[in-house]
Order: C-alpha cells, then sequence, then structure tokens
C-alpha cells in the first residue's frame, strides 16, 4: 500500500510541473497576441488622421483657390457707369447785389382829423379817391362862427369909417392926436377880429394838406366829432420810401446815391427802380445792422405803404465764374462738386469719371450760383446726378435734357 502510494506520488508531482509550464506559456502568448493588436489598431487609427488632415487640407486649398479665382473676377468686374448731365463752368459778367427784406413807407402820411370839435355838415370826398393839395374833404357846421364873421366885419367897417373921419379932422387940426391914435387901433382890432373869425370858419373846413391817396373815410354826415378824431387816411404814394437794414460788413459797400431795385410780390410787373437816399446815423445796437431808406418811384401806384418787399442794392459788375446752382452738393464739411475727366476703361475704352471737388460759393441769380475758389473756367460738372456719385465713379454723359440754368427764371403757375 505504501508503495504504491509512494509511486502513484511520484508520478503525481511531474505532471503539476508540467502544468504550470504550459499555462505560462499561454499567458505570454497572449500577451504578444495583444500587443500585435494595439499596434495594428494604432497604426491603423494614425493612416485615418492622416487622410483626415489631407482631406480638411484639400478642401482648404480649394477654397482658397475659389476666393482668389472671385477676387480677381471681381477686380476685372467694372460697374456700369451711371448717367449725369453735365455743364461747362463760363465766366460771366454779374451785377452783384445786397439783397434785404424791406418795407414801403409813405413819402407823406397822415390820418387826417380836427382839432376843433364840430358836427359834420358836409364829407366832399369818397373812399379811396386820389385828392390834390387844398381839396376839400370835410367840413364841419360853422354857422355861429359865421355870425360871429358878419358882426365882426360890420365892426371893422365902423372902426374903418371912424378911422378916416378922425383922419380928415386932424388934418385940419380939430382933434388930437391921442383921439386918432384910439380909433387907429380900434379899428387895427375890428380888422383882428374878422381875420380870427375866419381863422376860426378855416379850421372847421379840413382840406388835403398834399397830394395823395385816401383811404377808407372813418365819419358819416352828422357825426359829432371830438377834437383828434380820425377823419381819414392820406398817403402821398408817388414817390414811396423804402426802408430796409444792411449788417455792419456792408456798410462800406453803401452810400446815398447807389441804385436799388425792389421786388413786390403779387404785384404785377413786380421790379421798380428806386436809389439810396438816406443812410442812417447810427447802428441798431442789437443786430449791430444799419437802417437805410431808398426812394421809388411809383408813377402807377401799384406800390403802397406797409408793403413787404425785398430789395437789392446794385453793386459795380463783375466777371465771375457760374455754374447751375444743382451742380453744388451742400455738406456740413463743406461744399463741392463733381468735375467729369477722361478715363480709360479696364477694357481699354474711353470712358469718363467723376471726381468730387470742393468749392467756395459766392452769391446767386436764378438757378446759378458763382464759384470764388474751387473750378475754373471750361472744368465740366455734373449739374444732375450728384447724390449718386461718388469720388472716382465711372459716368455717362446723357445731355439730352438738362436742368434750368437760367438767370432770371419764370417758373410756371401751376
Amino acid at each position: 500500500m505504501k508503495d504504491s502510494f509512494l509511486t502513484s506520488d511520484s508520478t503525481a508531482a511531474p505532471s503539476v510541473g508540467t502544468s504550470s509550464s504550459a499555462y505560462s506559456g499561454a499567458r505570454l502568448e497572449g500577451k504578444s497576441q495583444s500587443t500585435h493588436v494595439s499596434k495594428s489598431m494604432t497604426k491603423r487609427m494614425l493612416i485615418m488622421l492622416g487622410l483626415t488632415l489631407l482631406f480638411i487640407l484639400g478642401i482648404a486649398a480649394w477654397k482658397v483657390w475659389q476666393i482668389r479665382a472671385g477676387a480677381a473676377q471681381a477686380a476685372r468686374f467694372a460697374p456700369p457707369p451711371t448717367a449725369v448731365t453735365t455743364a461747362a463752368a463760363k465766366t460771366e459778367r454779374w451785377q452783384p447785389v445786397l439783397s434785404a427784406v424791406g418795407s414801403l413807407k409813405a413819402v407823406n402820411g397822415v390820418t387826417v382829423s380836427t382839432d376843433l370839435a364840430g358836427i359834420i355838415s358836409q364829407i366832399a370826398f369818397p373812399s379811396g379817391a386820389t385828392v390834390k393839395k387844398g381839396d376839400l374833404l370835410v367840413k364841419l357846421d360853422s354857422q355861429q362862427e359865421e355870425a360871429q364873421l358878419h358882426s365882426a366885419e360890420a365892426r371893422r367897417d365902423l372902426a374903418k369909417l371912424s378911422l378916416d373921419r378922425q383922419r380928415n379932422l386932424r388934418s385940419s387940426g380939430a382933434v388930437s392926436q391921442s383921439d386918432y391914435d384910439s380909433a387907429e387901433s380900434e379899428s387895427r382890432q375890428a380888422a383882428a377880429a374878422v381875420d380870427e373869425a375866419n381863422a376860426l370858419i378855416a379850421r372847421k373846413t379840413i382840406i388835403a394838406p398834399f397830394d395823395g391817396l385816401l383811404g377808407i373815410r372813418q365819419v358819416d354826415l352828422g357825426q359829432y366829432l371830438n377834437v383828434g378824431s380820425p377823419i381819414v387816411q392820406l398817403q402821398s404814394t408817388d414817390p414811396i420810401y423804402v426802408d430796409f437794414a444792411l449788417p455792419q460788413e456792408n456798410l462800406e459797400q453803401i452810400a446815398v446815391g447807389k441804385k436799388l431795385r425792389v421786388k413786390a410780390t403779387g404785384v404785377a410787373g413786380n421790379q421798380f427802380e428806386g436809389e439810396i437816399t438816406a443812410i442812417d446815423s447810427r447802428l441798431d445796437e442789437s443786430t449791430r445792422s444799419i437802417m437805410i431808406q431808398g426812394t421809388v418811384g411809383n408813377a402807377e401806384g401799384k406800390l403802397r405803404p406797409g408793403m413787404f418787399v425785398n430789395v437789392e442794392a446794385l453793386l459795380p459788375e463783375q466777371d465771375v465764374i457760374s455754374i447751375p446752382s444743382s451742380s453744388i452738393s451742400y455738406a456740413p464739411y463743406g461744399d463741392s462738386v463733381f468735375v467729369v475727366k477722361k478715363k480709360q476703361g479696364p477694357d481699354g475704352k474711353a470712358g469718363a469719371e467723376a471726381q468730387q471737388q470742393f468749392v467756395k460759393t459766392g452769391p446767386s441769380r436764378g438757378d446759378q450760383v458763382s464759384i470764388v475758389s474751387g473750378v475754373k473756367e471750361g472744368d465740366e460738372v455734373v449739374s444732375s446726378g450728384v447724390f449718386k456719385l461718388r469720388s472716382g465713379i465711372a459716368v455717362l454723359v446723357n445731355n439730352s435734357v438738362q436742368p434750368d440754368n437760367e438767370a432770371n427764371p419764370t417758373p410756371p403757375n401751376r
């Protein structure tokens, strides 16, 4: 039994050692296979990353090529030229003016009234009539004054007879010198009483103090007038004064005798000629302007006192560069115009472009404006379509239809 135990025991030991070696070999083989699989996966991942990177770089290169091609095509593209009209800057002889707003005033203008109270017995004028100096306007009741006049005339005649008698007696020495002097004094007093009565009657007879145009009468027949009550307006309208003001800086440009041009809105043939007749002695401290008075002929009576008018004081003529006012582009940073210049296009053909040019403007008249600097004679400036332009843009000149460019425009009344 023991031997068999030992035998079996000895035979069992080697089999245990053989199983351990096989297990270790299997583990080593499994590790080798795992390492091989890991390296294979890493290689495949690197290949995929490389292919992805190449794909991205390819797309990027293609996009860059597209952008460059588009930029080149855009550089070769030229927009169609902008249609404009043009006008040539030219030298003209202008009459410079100083413009102002004025008001018309009668050379003589009064409100006719009376300095004596009384009842109106006669009205000798219609409203709005033209009268001459001395024409009867209104007569107040003067029966009492006329009676006083007759009494004074009777006393005057008696005193004159008494004086003549005293003179005859004095020559013969029948009366004293004192009696003669008394008679002469009474005669003079009686004559003065007659003159006083006549003056009183004359004050109740109201006449036109000068030639002029009457307004609307403000009294009626039989009305009682108090002292100073208005009767009618009387205005002398030919000639007529125009009062206007000019700034201090224009003081040296004006003088008595300078010609004026007056325009009144709503008056047919609304331009009237005149001249400066007076310049005020001092300036207005609040506005630093000086008041000027001109005299304007008004033979037809179209101008009336109180009218609002536009006044132009004419200055010596001078040469200026003139362009249409529609050519000016006004802006807070400065006024400018677009000058058309010749240019060769991308296709080699001749064309034109607009170049912006800043200018200094002077006086204007009608549809025209004068240029002090920035444009010279002969320059071709854009007269319409300015708002569509920028400096360097291509333009196409089409002058088949031109904007107005008149010195004295007369637009239709529509």
